[in-house]
């Protein structure tokens, strides 16, 4: 019983990280065009994760990391992605595993978010509650397997719906990602006119510690 699974938005400043799981009997059910998300244009990623939805041979699993865990000091990326594709996976089988016969077993990949791919094959196996399951875990999966991409697209599709919903509510946010021009400046405007970070920021990245620390300096030099 296959599946994949990826995560999209773990570097980001601004918003959630989200993981995703695709299980289907057959990867041939998969439509055609499936590969890494990175390599799809939006609009194509959007048709890709509609068509995978509107399937009733195909099961996803999608979980959402909030800034506020990523934020909690007693966590780190490494564990919270572990958490995430656990409870993608537990989402994804969830209806077949009440369905199962004692023999059965569950077994897929996914793309590694740790430099040891199998130490984070071995926590993800552990903190899913689903018995008979085998994980495999490996670095560039949404490149090699179908599965794993067509997982990668629903994850990054999720990320991006909720990047937008942001900028509907906010304006204008970028990407995210501290390397994006439009996000530094909207945390910079954010931040000079609110004196805080956005509810949504990831207060423990540098990117959002550095714009609070400039809104501050300027603060000083005006007195």
């Amino acid at each position: 019983m296959p599946f994949g699974v990826d995560e999209a938005g773990k570097g980001p400043a601004l918003g959630s990280m989200f993981a995703a799981a695709v299980h289907c009997d057959a990867p041939d059910d998969l439509p055609d065009g499936i590969r890494d998300s990175k390599r799809l244009s939006p609009e194509r990623r959007e048709e890709l994760a509609a068509t995978l939805r509107g399937d009733d041979r195909i099961a996803i699993g999608v979980a959402e990391i909030t800034p506020a865990r990523i934020d909690d000091p007693e966590t780190d990326m490494n564990s919270l992605a572990v958490a995430a594709h656990a409870t993608a996976i537990e989402g994804a089988l969830a209806d077949r595993a009440r369905v199962a016969s004692a023999d059965e077993q569950f077994s897929g990949l996914c793309d590694a978010c740790d430099t040891d791919a199998d130490r984070f094959a071995r926590r993800v196996a552990d903190a899913c509650s689903l018995e008979a399951l085998t994980v495999d875990a490996r670095h560039g999966a949404d490149d090699e397997s179908p599965l794993v991409g067509a997982a990668s697209i629903v994850a990054k599709v999720e990320r991006d719906s909720h990047v937008a919903a942001l900028a509907d509510e906010y304006g204008p946010v970028g990407s995210g990602y501290p390397g994006d021009s439009t996000t530094r400046e909207f945390l910079a405007d954010y931040v000079d006119e609110h004196g805080n970070l956005p509810p949504f920021a990831r207060a423990s990245w540098s990117t959002c510690e550095d714009a609070l620390a400039a809104a501050e300096q300027t603060g000083l030099e005006q007195f």
